[in-house]
């Protein structure tokens, strides 16, 4: 069986967890006029950074491929909006990273954090 050299990160146990939010989404469609398309994403952010009154998450991932080639994620959500109930979600809008000369634009929200917690 081979060694898995994979970096994990792991909780020491000595900190205290914050919370995280799934999110997933699609960019906006690019190069209309040669080849449209566009791209799936999804997973979860970062913990708590807090920012004044209120936090954000830093979010980095990749989309999905298209024929060759991908984009990565990686931006800062806004601060929290209040949902109701103690729950809130982060607003995102920004353009993924180039690749084949061209970027996509994406906006989303995040799910709520701990969804099924009191």
């Amino acid at each position: 069986m081979e060694e898995n050299n994979r970096k994990c990160f792991c909780h020491s146990g000595d900190e205290e967890f914050t919370h995280v939010h799934e999110f997933l989404g699609s960019t906006k469609l690019a190069e209309l006029e040669e080849d449209p398309h566009n791209h799936r994403f999804a997973g979860v952010s970062d913990e708590v950074i807090e920012m004044g009154n209120s936090h954000v998450h830093e979010i980095i991932t990749r989309t999905d491929f298209y024929e060759d080639h991908f984009h990565e994620i990686c931006i800062r959500t806004c601060p929290a909006i209040c949902v109701g109930n103690g729950k809130h979600v982060h607003f995102v809008s920004d353009a993924t990273t180039e690749a084949e000369d061209h970027v996509h634009d994406f906006v989303f929200a995040t799910l709520i954090e701990d969804p099924i917690g009191e």
